[in-house]
């Protein structure tokens, strides 16, 4: 593999055509000549871009002298102008209310920069800039190093969690983050996720579906949003804008390793867009990225005699391919045709725990010296949107249609069945679940001019959202008992029958019994109305109303303002209201599972919510997590080319979700004849269980400047400081004294490990000329997470740095070799047979694969 990486990029090199640069210098203005710091400026349909600086100037080098150069600024009306041979540019960029539309915002290029001009904080990702110059090739790993709100670890030992990475901001819940594409409600993954150190019982979006050369921007709106956009959005909001570029084919060659040796990465990308009548195009995306596995086990050999739980303890192998469109069509001078979908198929395989030969699990005719399974996944997801737009009467009106589905199927290879002794196959079809999600929706937004002195923009609109979610059975021998025993002596004297487990080993399949095709719908609506009171004041009130068939009636509110008391110093405020409803995976998800406790398999049962035996223990049905939101900040601009963003927050969520331990008869008496009764042994489920209240602080500040040459510096100082609190348990009447079993302090490490105390990036950019390069390093703070003995396993905290070097051998190829993690910084080492992973190291902080070499050629035709 790393062969033909090498060879493809020495062909780019052969082939390409290269061609003369042309330098441009400019400022950008508003229509009262008052120079606009930070509006970006780029030659469309390229990587190249920079921001103005304090004083509104920038300096770029374009492809040629008929390139078109694009500025877009908050606020204000973007223009593309083209050079037409010039070599300086002034530049008026006019106001535009409209762009103040929740998160559907206009951004900037500058790394990690919260947009200074809007009531709520908002970060800006210009992805096209950041990936070619980070080693980070899928979007999770990508945000996880760049943003420090939000947090991301692959997992090891996790089921499903292993081929999608759960996703926090804030960190609260994967499931109480909403996602948008292009401002359109994306559907979320199928999975639940039931292990490891992030998300447990919770659902979430797969970012990694979207492949990052599609993208321009990434918004982040750090701010409780339910009132404007709906449930998920009690975290915020992460709105991902695609490419509109045409008439260039832009693409990317990657490859790199870890300094063990393993971990390849090899990735193709390719972008090109063309116009498809008067102002219409169409941008297609496809990408291609395949990553290899690690392994940092311990080796059983030098451990002695006590086995540790695996012998292969890494991220999995993984094979993904995306594709990406975005278009749109003219049909009227006032109105459009647009839409934008997408299609992901990824194959993954990770380790499950180890069966050494000896272990009743194992039949040593098949397997000699024991076996590790293999869970393979063939995930699919598919997403289409299409709307039309225009003018009618004065309002903007926007009448679109979304939908997405994602299927997740599971197998499990190099495997058995013990309960078929010697007639086991070794490969299962295990089955799994499927969610599809489609929403229509009609918008209206207008500016008035002459209300109020600076105008009111009016905002109002309703939503359709209607939902499926199905499991599917695995074949017979993946989950059933055959009845194969054997004698083994007892304490007494005697002997006892023990049955052999039952199902695949490593990944138990889905039973007939646990098969659900469950739907509902919500129907929401909403207004949204900004009173600008002058260039200096404004303020934002928000309400929505939903109904789902299922849960009734919610209404939620927002208000937000912002003062500017300067040009140099602005505050910001927000309060809201919020609600999440319960995913129908975590109102119907069931399954007969193998949990694995220091390195022991137990069978258990985790029923749904709405079964015979949750009623049985008195448990009631889910209800909705509810919110209440507040954030205060401040905005500065206190020296040229200096800007300050400093904002705190508030979260209180009532009757939060959690996934509840297990119960028995042996630790639970209380409910031992109902669970015999039932013939359930082990048994778990999803319910209301929590408080949750977290206070924090975002703050973020950048520095750039030009100096006499042609060198450009940036940098970029940003950090999140976290602290999460749990109130009581709230259990069933029946289960009143098991609050440690309901919600363990365990679980509740795990789910306050969900983001760091604090998680600070300290990134320099340095350019001139045909040379550039980017330094950066991640402080995460200290974790501590309980291990199966009761007590606290610390994780330190950490740095990483990451670097890399960039060149532009032509106008149109270009370079990079960069390091991460160059100092090679792993977690603290833990007991393996105490940990939930089964490793010495947790999937925490940084992750756990050390130091890793990436090179990547950029080219443009």
């Amino acid at each position: 593999m790393t062969r033909i990486f090498i060879a493809v990029c020495l062909l780019l090199l052969v082939c390409h055509a290269t061609y003369a640069q042309h330098v441009v210098n400019g400022q950008v203005t508003d229509n009262t000549g008052a120079p606009i710091p930070g509006v970006s400026v780029f030659e469309k349909g390229s990587t190249r871009g920079v921001t103005t600086d304090g004083g509104g100037a920038f300096r770029l080098e374009a492809a040629n002298t008929n390139a078109i150069i694009v500025f877009r600024g908050l606020g204000y009306a973007t223009q593309e102008v083209a050079l037409n041979g010039r070599s300086t540019l002034t530049v008026i960029l006019l106001s535009e209310a409209t762009a103040m539309q929740g998160v559907e915002v206009v951004g900037s290029r500058n790394l990690n920069r919260s947009v200074t001009q809007t009531p709520v904080p908002i970060d800006i990702i210009p992805i096209a800039r950041i990936t070619n110059s980070v080693g980070q090739l899928d979007l999770n790993q990508l945000m996880q190093f760049v943003a420090p709100s939000f947090n991301s670890n692959r997992q090891t030992g996790s089921d499903g969690a292993d081929h999608i990475d759960p996703a926090t901001l804030r960190g609260l819940g994967p499931d109480q983050t909403l996602v948008l594409i292009n401002g359109k409600r994306r559907h979320q993954s199928s999975l639940v996720n039931l292990y490891g150190t992030r998300g447990r019982g919770n659902t979430g979006t797969d970012l990694n579906t979207i492949p990052a050369a599609a993208i321009e921007r990434i918004e982040i709106l750090r701010d409780g949003a339910a009132a404007q956009y709906g449930s998920d959005a009690i975290a915020g909001v992460i709105n991902i804008v695609l490419k509109s570029s045409t008439d260039e084919f832009t693409g990317n060659v990657n490859g790199g390793l870890t300094s063990k040796g393993d971990g390849e990465n090899v990735g193709f990308n390719g972008n090109y867009g063309f116009k498809i009548g008067e102002g219409g195009f169409m941008n297609v995306t496809g990408d291609y990225l395949y990553r290899g596995r690690t392994n940092r086990a311990e080796d059983p050999v030098k451990v002695g005699e006590d086995k540790v739980p695996r012998r292969f303890y890494g991220d999995a192998l993984m094979e993904n391919f995306s594709a990406m469109f975005n278009a749109r069509i003219p049909i009227t001078e006032k109105a459009e045709i647009y839409s934008f979908g997408g299609y992901n198929q990824r194959y993954g395989n990770a380790y499950a725990f180890t069966r050494y030969a000896g272990d009743d699990r194992n039949i040593p005719s098949i397997y000699p010296n024991g076996f590790d399974p293999q869970i393979v996944s063939n995930i699919g997801d598919r997403s289409l949107s299409v709307g039309v737009r225009g003018m009618l009467k004065g309002w903007n009106v926007d009448f679109n249609n979304t939908y997405g589905i994602n299927r997740f199927h599971y197998y499990v290879e190099k495997t058995l069945n013990a309960s078929l002794l010697e007639q086991s196959p070794t490969r299962f079809d295990a089955g799994g679940f499927q969610l599809n999600q489609n929403t229509t929706g009609l918008h209206f937004t207008r500016f008035f001019e002459n209300v109020l002195p600076k105008g009111t923009n009016i905002a109002f609109g309703a939503e359709f959202r209607t939902e499926n979610y199905k499991i599917f059975a695995g074949e017979e021998g993946s989950w059933k008992a055959y009845g194969a025993y054997y004698l083994a002596p007892n304490d007494q004297g005697g002997v006892d029958t023990v049955y052999r487990a039952a199902g695949s080993q490593g990944f138990p399949g889905f039973q007939p019994a646990n098969a659900v095709d469950e739907s509902r719908t919500n129907l929401g609506v909403y207004t949204d109305l900004e009173f600008n009171f002058s260039s200096h004041f404004m303020i934002d009130v928000a309400g929505r109303f939903e109904r789902y068939n299922d849960f009734g009636n919610t209404l939620n509110g927002k208000l937000a303002m912002r003062y500017e008391i300067s040009p140099a110093l602005a505050f910001r405020g927000s309060v809201s209201t919020g609600f999440r409803a319960p995913s129908l995976a975590q109102i119907y998800f069931n399954t007969t599972y193998t949990n694995v406790i220091r390195g022991e398999a137990i069978e258990n049962l985790l029923t749904r919510n709405q079964s015979n035996i949750t009623r049985v223990l008195g448990v009631d049905p889910l209800k909705q997590e509810k919110s209440v939101n507040g954030s205060l900040g401040i905005t500065s601009r206190p020296a040229k080319g200096l800007s300050i963003t400093v904002d705190g927050y508030y979260i209180k969520i009532k009757d939060r979700i959690v996934l509840t331990g297990d119960f028995d008869a042996d630790n639970a008496p209380e409910i031992a004849t109902d669970l015999q009764n039932l013939n359930v042994s082990v048994v778990k489920f999803f319910t209301n269980a929590l408080d949750t209240r977290t206070l924090g602080l975002d703050a973020i500040v950048t520095w750039s400047k030009r100096f006499t040459g042609g060198h450009d510096f940036t940098a970029t100082l940003a950090a999140n400081f976290n602290d999460l609190e749990t109130g009581d348990v709230k259990t069933s009447a029946k289960l009143a004294n098991r609050k440690d079993i309901y919600f363990s302090e365990r679980e509740r490490s795990f789910l306050i490990a969900s983001a760091p105390p604090s998680k600070i990036n300290l990134t320099l950019d340095y350019r001139i000329g045909k040379f550039n390069t980017n330094l950066r390093f991640v402080r995460f703070d200290r974790i501590k997470l309980l291990d199966y003995d009761g007590v606290y396993d610390v994780f330190d905290p950490r740095i990483v740095t990451d670097l890399s070097v960039g060149y532009k051998i032509t106008g149109n190829l270009s370079w990079v070799i960069g390091v991460t993690n160059l100092f090679n910084a792993y977690p603290n080492k833990q007991d393996a047979g105490l940990t939930d992973s089964g490793g010495i190291y947790e999937p925490v902080q940084m992750g756990f694969n050390g130091t890793y070499f990436f090179s990547r050629f950029s080219f443009r035709f």
